[in-house]
């Protein structure tokens, strides 16, 4: 019987020094509240399922993270965001995009997963499936955060200097606010085999209206297969989709046999050297052992095994703290 893991991201890009507390606390906060469903003593207990929905729920209302509340802004100043919801065992999937004023896109795509009828809904329709489900919908605007409006005055100010703003990677680096955004996802497996992964984002800043990136996108932000294993990517999303990086990991750990890290820190570089943008991902193979890497400067991840947290944010560094908190 396996035992369960979970894995989650809160995002690759520049991110700055004075953002790095709020991201390590945010991944510790979201890791602790998804093992819960994982515990004896939980009622349901076990569910890869409701893992996942609960670690990005957390970020999803962490203005830390680029997702929910904290989304990134368009060219017209808007809140659009998408998500994407996949189990491993029968390949069922949800996907929803261009979605406006609801704090949880991760629950809309859950849902549209459930029906089993269709697996990708874009504006109007995605809100009418999250209406239709008790989801409320939020005032206009409310998602819009001072930090995601400072990041799209940087952005506009980088433009009209005449600087290249397509990966955010050189000029941008400076900005408070990485404009590739800090996408949120996880992957999980339980004690059945069950690999599911969940992907949410506010996209990147500075996109036009209607944009839609790599996190809705099967193959590219999101993908489970129990056989194989399960990818969350996050990073520039044009980049991204041109390469199909989540299938590309799982090709690598299917055809060429390598582990969950290998895969992912080769097909990431690969992706970067081939196209330019930067990303990363976080990978669960078949076996339960994790892959985490990426090509961007920094990426906050974190994942739970053995009662401790693993979690980090630079390249070759790891923190440990116990997953049930001292302070309790």
């Amino acid at each position: 019987m396996p035992h369960p893991v979970i894995l989650i991201h809160g995002g690759a890009g520049d991110i700055t020094d004075s953002r790095v507390a709020g991201k390590f606390k945010g991944i510790k906060d979201a890791l602790r509240a998804a093992w819960k469903h994982f515990e004896p003593t939980t009622e349901a207990s076990g569910s890869a399922l409701d893992a996942v929905e609960t670690a990005v729920r957390s970020m999803e209302l962490d203005e830390s993270f680029n997702a929910g509340y904290g989304s990134c802004l368009n060219t017209a100043g808007g809140v659009e965001m998408e998500a994407s919801f996949m189990e491993g065992r029968d390949l069922r999937a949800g996907c929803v995009t261009l979605l406006c004023d609801v704090m949880h896109p991760i629950t809309v795509a859950r849902r549209l997963m459930e029906r089993r009828r269709h697996v990708f809904l874009g504006g109007q329709a995605a809100l009418d499936l999250a209406l239709s489900s008790g989801i409320e919908k939020l005032p206009a605007g409310s998602l819009v955060t001072e930090s995601a409006q400072q990041a799209l005055r940087e952005f506009k100010e980088q433009e009209a200097q005449g600087l290249d703003t397509t990966f955010a990677r050189t000029e941008l680096d400076k900005a408070r606010t990485d404009p590739n955004g800090d996408t949120v996802g996880a992957v999980a497996m339980d004690t059945s085999g069950l690999i599911v992964v969940g992907t949410s984002t506010g996209g990147i800043t500075g996109k036009w209206p209607g944009r839609i990136g790599d996190t809705p996108l099967l193959g590219c932000g999101t993908y489970a297969e129990n056989t194989i294993g399960g990818i969350s990517t996050t990073g520039h999303g044009e980049t991204i989709m041109r390469y199909n990086l989540a299938q590309r990991i799982l090709g690598a750990i299917q055809h060429q046999g390598l582990s969950a890290q290998a895969a992912a820190k080769q097909e990431c570089q690969k992706m970067t050297d081939r196209i330019g943008g930067t990303g990363g991902a976080i990978v669960i193979d078949h076996k339960g052992e994790v892959g985490i890497s990426w090509t961007s400067r920094r990426m906050a991840w974190g994942y739970v095994r053995d009662g401790i947290i693993h979690y980090g944010i630079n390249h070759n560094e790891v923190f440990q703290e116990p997953l049930v908190s001292t302070q309790e």
